[in-house]
């Protein structure tokens, strides 16, 4: 294997495929994770795959990616993204590439969500293309 991708998800993304399906798509990311360990077999990585409702997890696991030497890491920080300095400072604080993730895009949503903290940091972001997005940005994951 060539690397190990964690992909770490925020608040409310544990009712996708229940929770507003005309924003969010039909998939649930029990969906999602098993298409990521697929994808991920045939580009030669390791998947570590978490969700939490807590922002101070999120924290954690950014932490951990960088102790553990990720690859990089997949972050859909749902509505962390647009209030979480916290998570801002974590990405600017380890080594490892953060590529933000969004089902929708939010810059064509409410105002209060064209804000990205997270994309402040962030070395790419991939959205607006449903499950399909966290495919993308694996696909970005590996080409680092």
């Amino acid at each position: 294997m060539t690397g190990t991708v964690f992909v770490l998800n925020g608040p409310n993304l544990n009712l996708l495929g229940t929770r507003e399906p005309e924003i969010y798509g039909s998939d649930t990311l029990a969906d999602i994770e098993r298409a990521l360990h697929e994808q991920a077999g045939t580009l030669g990585l390791d998947i570590s795959f978490h969700q939490t409702n807590h922002e101070g997890q999120l924290v954690d696991w950014l932490h951990e990616a960088s102790r553990q030497g990720a690859k990089a890491v997949l972050l859909n920080a749902a509505a962390y993204t647009h209030t979480s300095i916290a998570l801002l400072d974590a990405i600017k604080a380890i080594e490892v590439p953060v590529i933000e993730v969004h089902l929708s895009d939010p810059t064509k949503r409410e105002e209060f969500r064209h804000v990205s903290y997270v994309g402040m940091g962030a070395a790419d972001c991939v959205q607006g293309l449903g499950a399909r997005s966290y495919s993308v940005a694996l696909e970005k994951a590996a080409a680092l």
